[in-house]
C-alpha cells in the first residue's frame, strides 16, 4: 500500500490503491487505467487533472461503481471509510451512492430528469435513503435550494430542469448531491459549461460546504485555475496512469514530472502579450496503443533515454511528492524552475 494512503491525521476518507481497469470481452484492452493510487482525507479537496482521455472520469466512476459496460476493475482496491467498495454488491453500492458519496456531473441538463420537477428529484434522494415521506423530503429540498443560492426556492421546487438557467441547474445538482449530508462529493467538471461569473459562484458554494459541513471533494477538471484556487492536493494523470501526486503549492511552483510541467506551461499568462503559447506536441495515445515504456515518452521533451523505454513505477521524492519518471527518481533529470501560481 502506498505511503500516502496511510499518512495524515487518522485514516483517509477515500483510499484508492493500485487501481487497474481493463476493457474486457471481444477486442478488450488491458491497463486503460493502470496502478492509480491516491487518498482523500476528510474535509480536503483533491483534483484529478490531465488531458481528455487520461482516465480521470473513469477513475471517479470506478469509485462510484458506475463503470460503463465492458469495463472492469481488475486490480487494486478502493476503500471508503475503511470499507472495501469493490467487494460491495450493487445493492450495497446503492446505499453508498447519494448517502455517503454524492456526485456532481458536468452536464446537469443531461443528468437531471427532464420529466421530473426539481423538487421531487432532490426529495427522491432523501426518500430513498432516509425513508422520509414526500412532504418532509420536499421541505428539506426547499431548504437545500435555498442553501445553494436559488432565489424563490419554494417556487422553484415545481420547476422542470429546462425552465432553469445552466447555473441554476448546476446548483440543483449540488443540492441533490448534498441532500443526505455525504462525507465525500465527486465533482466531474462541475463548472465546464458555465460562464466565468457563475463558475466563481459555484466554486464559492463548494468552498462554503467544505468549510461549514466538512465535506471532502474529489474534483475532476481540466481547469488549472480552478485547481490552484480550490484544491489542497493534485493527482496528475496521463494515458491512464498517475504521473505526479503533490500538494498544490509544490505542483504549481515546481512541477516534478515533464507532463505536469508541460500542462502548466500551456496555461496563458497575463502580462505576456504577443507571445507564442506553448503546446504539448502530439496527443494522448488511444486505448491499446500505449507505449511499452513511459506512456508520455513519445511527447516528452526529455525522452529518448534508455530508462524511458521500460515501464515506469511510481517513486517517492524527498519532498514528499510522488512521480512516475525513473530519471527524476534517480536524480539525473531536473526540470527548469517551475512557475508560481
Amino acid at each position: 500500500m502506498s505511503p500516502e494512503v496511510t499518512r495524515g491525521a487518522g485514516d483517509p476518507l477515500l483510499a484508492v490503491d493500485g487501481l487497474t481497469i481493463d476493457l474486457t470481452g471481444h477486442g478488450g484492452q488491458q491497463g486503460l487505467v493502470q496502478d492509480v493510487t491516491f487518498a482523500v482525507h476528510g474535509g480536503e479537496s483533491v483534483a484529478l487533472i490531465g488531458e481528455s482521455g487520461c482516465g480521470k472520469t473513469m477513475t471517479a466512476m470506478a469509485v462510484l461503481g458506475l463503470l460503463p459496460g465492458g469495463f472492469t476493475v481488475t486490480g487494486g482496491s478502493i476503500r471508503f471509510q475503511g470499507r472495501d467498495l469493490l467487494a460491495c454488491s450493487e445493492r450495497e453500492m446503492r446505499s453508498v451512492r447519494g448517502r455517503s458519496i454524492g456526485a456532481i456531473f458536468q452536464e446537469p441538463m443531461s443528468s437531471l430528469n427532464p420529466t421530473m420537477r426539481v423538487g421531487d428529484q432532490i426529495a427522491e434522494v432523501r426518500r430513498l435513503h432516509f425513508r422520509e415521506n414526500r412532504k418532509v423530503a420536499l421541505r428539506r429540498a426547499r431548504e437545500l435550494l435555498d442553501r445553494v443560492g436559488i432565489p424563490d426556492a419554494e417556487k422553484r421546487l415545481a420547476s422542470y430542469p429546462h425552465e432553469l438557467s445552466g447555473g441554476m441547474q448546476q446548483r440543483v445538482m449540488i443540492a441533490s448531491a448534498i441532500a443526505c449530508d455525504p462525507e465525500l462529493v465527486l465533482a466531474d467538471e462541475p463548472t465546464t459549461a458555465l460562464d466565468v461569473t457563475i463558475q466563481a459562484e459555484i466554486l464559492e458554494l463548494l468552498r462554503d460546504l467544505r468549510r461549514e459541513q466538512g465535506i471532502a471533494v474529489l474534483l475532476v477538471t481540466h481547469d488549472l485555475g480552478v485547481v490552484a484556487d480550490f484544491c489542497d492536493r493534485v493527482v496528475a494523470m496521463y494515458a491512464g496512469s498517475v504521473v505526479e501526486r503533490s500538494d498544490v503549492e509544490r505542483l504549481f511552483g515546481e512541477p516534478a514530472h515533464p507532463y505536469t510541467r508541460a500542462l502548466l506551461d500551456a496555461v496563458p499568462h497575463t502580462g505576456r502579450p504577443r507571445t507564442v503559447l506553448p503546446v504539448i506536441q502530439g496527443r494522448v495515445p488511444a486505448a491499446g496503443q500505449f507505449p511499452t515504456g513511459c506512456r508520455f515518452e513519445p511527447r516528452c521533451a526529455h525522452g529518448g533515454h534508455d530508462r524511458c523505454s521500460v515501464p515506469q513505477h511510481e517513486a517517492s521524492l524527498q519532498d514528499g511528492r510522488y512521480t512516475r519518471c525513473a530519471r527524476i527518481a534517480d536524480g539525473d533529470l531536473v526540470l527548469p524552475e517551475g512557475r508560481a501560481r
